[in-house]
């Protein structure tokens, strides 16, 4: 699409203002695409706390390091 760049700036402008009622009457009517829930993606995987908190120890075992 290089015909807005070979346009004025006024030009321009007047394009913007005459595309931008479709736009946005578009967004309007546009139905929202429904998401799937995450709420329990983890839940077969039987993380306990304990899990956790080994991972946690792991992580920070090193913190700081020292060769930086």
């Amino acid at each position: 699409m290089l015909i807005p760049k070979r346009l004025s700036p006024l030009d321009k402008v007047r394009l913007i203002e005459w595309v931008v009622p479709d736009i946005e009457r578009e967004l309007q009517s546009a139905q929202p695409v429904p998401r799937k829930s995450l709420r329990g993606i983890w839940s077969d995987l039987d993380i306990t706390d304990e899990d956790i908190a080994e991972v946690r120890r792991e992580m920070w075992a090193n913190f700081p390091r020292e060769d930086i």
